[in-house]
């Protein structure tokens, strides 16, 4: 039996092109036992992963498609387990910044649309006691919250020598749509979608009073963001870079400045880039935004798919101190979250399909160099498992996300917390930057920078290239 799509399921397959491929990948690094020797392990374990040939959906389901549309997922009959579990020799497994280029490289390729959209390829360079599972997911199978579920499913909290069952092998409740038979239930649905709709239609009200300034206090405009050296055409090729960050010290931020973790995060990803892109010659007379992923499931809601909105948030401009910054990105930021409370999930999900499917418009017009972007970064924060995990018994150490590029382009940077630490992912279009691993060293800089501003009202940063065309009347000396 094949498994239905929703249409914002269905956009990752109509956005996707050889350029822009839309899966998303997941770069985790383990620790073999020790007493395992490292020339076999990695080997016995990838013949008895690929061994699993008894795949549950939608692992085991490739797409249907009419005249190119997509209709839903199909079992397959056959799966080429040689494909979609690989295992590789590479040089020194723990040189970060030689596994980064691989990951560019891997990432970058389409999956094969005729075939389940996914993969694990395994790397090892047969003498460390580490090795390295690349993973990618094609993003119609879901989202962030659906695949770090999934991910969770295939470890244990302990070593296990037996009774391993890998994530594709795993059986899944599958979340059965309910059928509208009372007529009280197919009103009540009515209902509900004239809700969205004129919801819906407030949103886009609102956005059109902002637009022509007679009430400003509301969400951003879409396509507001800055054209920089990273946003414009997506191309083929990915630039890649991952780093660590304590996340216990986000917490400590988080109490310290009455903020949220998430805030304290926008702070220091845009100082960052800020700092990035001022290396690259860029000047900025307007914030950058970020396009911010909103979960609209309920509490305890375990669907699958895609069920998130994306919305932009105008980030900090103008100032040297990062608290106040980071105050500016307080007041902007839940702006956001309020309008995203006041309207029903399905309205703001109609809201983001509709400003994706612009962008992506321009994008298969091959206009994107030419109109702003929705947002100038995709931040995006993962709650993964609060301690230490095992495939079989190997030790998790660290799991990276890396994410796909949104139509527009820019820097997606996905985090996911793993016990007690954000592994983080940063990838782009390399088509003008060919290397972003300092962005990683920016990122540490401002999170010392903001936690140092508290106890030192004199701290600033750096010049990062912002410039000030105009300044409120009220801070203007008469």
């Amino acid at each position: 039996m094949g498994r239905s799509l929703s249409f914002l399921d269905k956009s990752f397959w109509l956005a996707e092109s050889d350029a822009s491929p839309k899966h998303v990948g997941c770069l985790q690094i383990l620790e073999m036992p020790e007493q395992a020797c490292a020339s076999e392990y990695v080997r016995a374990l990838y013949e008895e992963v690929k061994s699993h040939t008894k795949i549950t959906p939608p692992f085991n389901c490739k797409v249907k498609t009419l005249l190119g549309y997509p209709l839903g997922l199909q079992p397959v009959k056959h799966m080429d387990m040689d494909y979609h579990v690989q295992f590789h020799i590479t040089e020194n497994i723990q040189d970060r910044r030689r596994l980064d280029k691989l990951t560019e490289t891997l990432h970058a390729s389409r999956l094969d649309p005729e075939k389940p959209l996914w993969q694990f390829i395994f790397l090892h360079d047969n003498t460390s006691l580490q090795f390295v599972i690349y993973a990618r997911v094609h993003h119609l199978y879901g989202d962030g919250a659906t695949l770090v579920r999934w991910f969770q499913a295939g470890y244990t909290a302990g070593p296990a020598e037996e009774g391993f069952t890998p994530v594709w092998a795993l059986k899944r409740l599958r979340h059965k749509r309910k059928h509208l038979v009372r007529w009280r239930d197919r009103l009540f649905a009515v209902w509900q979608g004239l809700k969205t709709c004129w919801q819906f239609l407030i949103i886009m009200l609102r956005l059109l009073m902002k637009l022509v300034r007679i009430n400003t206090h509301y969400m951003p405009l879409p396509f507001s963001g800055t054209q920089t050296p990273l946003t414009g055409q997506v191309r083929a090729g990915r630039a890649v870079t991952t780093t660590d960050i304590d996340f216990a010290e986000i917490k400590a931020l988080a109490r310290r400045t009455r903020a949220s973790a998430n805030e304290i995060l926008l702070c220091v990803f845009d100082i960052a880039v800020h700092h990035f892109l001022n290396d690259h010659g860029q000047r900025f007379t307007r914030p950058l935004y970020t396009n911010m992923p909103v979960n609209l499931r309920k509490p305890g809601e375990k669907t699958t798919g895609n069920k998130i909105a994306i919305v932009p948030v105008e980030l900090a401009h103008g100032e040297r101190d990062p608290y106040v910054r980071l105050r500016q990105i307080i007041v902007n930021h839940r702006i956001v979250k309020h309008a995203a409370q006041k309207a029903t999930p399905g309205a703001f999900k109609a809201y983001t399909i509709t400003i994706q499917a612009v962008s992506l418009l321009f994008e298969w017009l091959h206009l994107s160099d030419f109109v702003k972007p929705i947002a100038n970064i995709l931040i995006s924060n993962l709650p993964g498992p609060k301690e230490a995990r095992y495939l079989k018994d190997s030790k998790l150490l660290a799991c990276y996300p890396v994410s796909t590029m949104t139509p527009g382009g820019g820097v997606n940077i996905t985090l996911m917390t793993y016990n007690g630490t954000a592994n983080v992912g940063m990838v782009c279009c390399n088509r003008h930057v060919k290397d972003i691993s300092p962005l990683a060293g920016y990122v540490h800089e401002a999170l010392a920078i903001l936690a140092r501003s508290l106890d030192e009202p004199g701290v600033g940063i750096e010049d990062i290239g912002e410039q000030i065309e105009s300044y409120p009347r009220s801070v203007i000396a008469e």
